[in-house]
């Protein structure tokens, strides 16, 4: 049978509450069988140890035991408390307060027994209690009786047994109190604590089900508010990374769908006889499978990244120098598309890269100019030491991105314009590419509005 998680909690805690209140009505029966009784028990042996002198002086003084036989006068006069004068004789002095021991009715359980073992005085019950303590009374040499005084016990049975009883109907009406609250305190433990977890579970049956849109209230600062907030955040991350995934499916078609869509059209042209066979048939075709295979390339790579299966050989490398060859390279182009180049390069910046991707990065950032900055425009490239760090930037001009839309730059597929014209954006790689390479040099990138109307891509690594 499967037992759910609050029957769980409120056994567990009523459990607890009942062994508890067992330890302690067991505790309290040892308590008063060891430790009172025996206290008693102790005082009763006092007293004899008190008395036996007291015994020894007066049968002295009288020969035998005949001045006590029936004479409870002569019996009580002995046994009670008081200070006899030096020569044993009658008291003279009384106490006024009676020892604790007779209070607690340590005369009623004292006997006096002859040299012969027979009773003299006192309780004849306790002259035969095996359980009884024997003192006893020497005169010249001789042992002449014994004092006995029998355990609490035997004069308190019936008292203790009616103490007993009263304790057990107390214990049992306290225990039965404190059970229905035990079952109340359990109950709503169980309740508060299994609740949000509860909510926690039917959230994640959702989740797994695929509705990432499930929240939880967190409602406390505990380490279930804690798990609930863990949750939430889980769910905003699963439905963000969901999202992402079917954007990223779309893309991916498109991006394939455009180029695959030209080369449809161009072949079937070409088997109606519409378009002749010739160079620039062969060039266009040429140019969309040039499309296709950097965008395969390009999600390859982000695939090896993602998988941490790209491999970088890292030596140090001279920041200027790579910079100076790869973004030089660029000139003609820039020229070509009215964009204006100028490089303010610091000497000796060095750092720790893969020399190929460190080209790759910069390639793709002036790349990422040619396609989105106007005619008349211009880049500018600086490089400079902060503290531990090489920072290298990149700025051009306008068309510039919005502010809200800067974080964004480096997701894949993501381009700042709105439209999906083919004729000015890329596949919306080349900036998530960027982030991989830089991230793989333990360095960071942002973007930020360009003080030149455009976009500022900064670079920061660590210097060597």
């Amino acid at each position: 049978m499967k037992i759910r998680i609050t029957s769980k909690v409120f056994l567990a805690v009523l459990l607890v509450a009942l062994a508890v209140l067992l330890a302690m009505g067991v505790a309290g029966r040892w308590s008063f069988t060891r430790g009172f009784v025996g206290y008693m028990d102790e005082l009763a042996l006092q007293r004899v140890e008190d008395l036996v002198p007291r015994f020894t002086q007066t049968y002295a003084r009288e020969g035998n035991w005949d001045f006590l036989r029936n004479n409870r006068r002569a019996w009580f006069h002995l046994t009670r408390p008081h200070v006899g004068n030096e020569n044993g004789g009658p008291p003279n002095i009384e106490q006024e307060t009676p020892p604790e021991s007779d209070l607690t009715g340590a005369v009623f359980r004292l006997s006096l027994i002859d040299a012969e073992q027979r009773f003299v005085m006192g309780n004849p019950r306790m002259a035969t209690d095996d359980a009884a303590v024997k003192r006893a009374i020497v005169v010249a040499d001789k042992t002449v009786g014994w004092l006995v005084m029998g355990p609490f016990q035997s004069v308190s049975d019936t008292g203790a047994q009616r103490f007993y009883d009263e304790q057990l109907h107390a214990t049992l009406l306290v225990g039965g109190i404190a059970g229905l609250f035990a079952v109340f305190v359990s109950l709503r433990i169980a309740r508060t604590l299994v609740a949000p977890i509860k909510q926690i579970a039917a959230a994640t049956h959702r989740l797994a089900a695929g509705d990432y849109a499930g929240r939880v209230e967190p409602g406390s600062g505990d380490e279930v508010g804690q798990l609930a907030r863990d949750f939430n955040s889980l769910a905003r991350t699963l439905e963000a990374n969901e999202r992402m995934r079917r954007d990223f499916m779309a893309d991916v078609s498109h991006e394939l769908r455009t180029p695959l869509s030209v080369l449809r059209g161009e072949i079937e042209a070409m088997e109606d006889g519409v378009r002749r066979l010739d160079a620039d048939a062969l060039q266009s075709l040429k140019g969309e499978v040039m499309t296709l295979t950097r965008l395969v390339n390009d999600l390859n790579e982000l695939a090896l990244a993602d998988l941490g299966a790209l491999v970088y050989r890292k030596t140090p490398v001279a920041v200027g120098d790579v910079l100076e060859s790869t973004v030089g390279a660029f000139r003609e182009r820039l020229a070509g598309a009215g964009l204006g180049l100028t490089l303010e390069l610091a000497p000796g910046l060095l750092m720790s890269a893969d020399e190929s991707r460190l080209r790759q990065l910069f390639r793709n950032l002036v790349e990422n100019t040619l396609r989105y900055t106007d005619s008349g425009g211009s880049l500018k490239v600086v490089t400079r030491r902060d503290g531990d760090d090489v920072c290298v930037d990149f700025m051009d001009s306008a068309p510039g991105v919005p502010d809200t839309l800067l974080p964004k730059l480096f997701e894949r597929f993501f381009r700042g314009e709105a439209s999906r014209n083919r004729a000015t954006g890329g596949s919306g790689l080349g900036l998530a590419i960027c982030r991989s390479i830089v991230e793989a040099h333990d360095g960071t990138i942002s973007a930020r509005a360009s003080p030149l109307g455009g976009v500022w891509v900064a670079l920061r690594f660590p210097a060597l």
